[in-house]
């Protein structure tokens, strides 16, 4: 990692979290990844990489989950938790972009803490998680619990991607796979589980920053009308966008080649 790549540790009264920090400028971007089974802080340099067009006018921030979760951490104790980080750091008035569940943690603090966010990016995610699009995570959760490190990296690559770009990944899936320890599959089925009945539909309308919504329409997910349902309950005004891609999967924010250009034009 180069130096201007810096993963520290926040500490707060009630836990340790671990985030990454690249980039110079005086404007703050914080990235709240989506669930993973290994913290995304492990390929920190690839993210930097891939943000690097954001980092030349921003500072930019990704914060992973706290270090010791509890028994049950729901999507409102994850968004308490990112945004006491936050304020540890003196961060106000970021631009905040979540990604999947990520998506879902900033709408609790656009909702809950409206100083912390000036704008706000959504990718792939959704205002509530109903029985039906909790079948995926379901199944994640059954195959982790079953110790099927193969099985789950496979059933989530296909589910997350296009086609083509889960073939070109597969074998390597399979490799990081074996990697995964007992610990990293119980704090993922924690962390998946902590999205099972999330509804902030009656909420989301409290929302007053400038917002932009990106979803897929191939989402393997959340389903392809959970941007929609965003969309719908966001307030209608200038400052709301939607944006909806066609064949990039429910990892459109990793495949599109142009989703840092539409976030730059968004934010700047």
């Amino acid at each position: 990692m180069r130096p201007d790549h810096v993963i520290s540790t926040v500490k707060t009264p009630s836990f340790e979290m671990d985030y990454l920090r690249f980039g110079k400028g005086e404007s703050v971007f914080v990235i709240l990844p989506g669930l993973s089974v290994k913290s995304v802080l492990g390929s920190a340099s690839a993210i930097a990489r891939q943000y690097a067009r954001i980092a030349e006018k921003h500072t930019v921030y990704l914060f992973d989950r706290r270090k010791a979760l509890p028994s049950r951490c729901t999507v409102e104790n994850m968004a308490d938790d990112t945004a006491e980080a936050m304020d540890a750091l003196g961060l106000r008035g970021v631009y905040l972009f979540g990604a999947s569940q990520g998506g879902m943690i900033a709408e609790v603090i656009a909702i809950k803490r409206p100083d912390l966010v000036g704008k706000l990016i959504l990718g792939s995610t959704a205002c509530r998680v109903t029985e039906e699009r909790f079948r995926v995570l379901d199944r994640w959760i059954a195959l982790s619990k079953m110790g099927d490190r193969v099985g789950l990296y496979l059933d989530f690559g296909e589910s997350i991607y296009p086609e083509v770009v889960f073939l070109k990944y597969r074998d390597a899936l399979v490799l990081i796979a074996g990697t995964v320890s007992d610990e990293e599959l119980r704090r993922f089925e924690i962390l998946a589980e902590g999205m099972r009945d999330f509804d902030v539909t009656d909420e989301i309308g409290k929302i007053r920053c400038p917002v932009l919504v990106l979803g897929a329409r191939d989402n393997g997910v959340l389903g392809p009308d959970a941007v929609h349902e965003i969309a719908r309950a966001l307030p209608q005004n200038d400052g709301t966008l939607t944006y909806i891609y066609d064949g990039f999967g429910h990892a459109a924010f990793d495949t599109a080649p142009d989703y840092c250009e539409k976030i730059i034009n968004f934010i700047n």
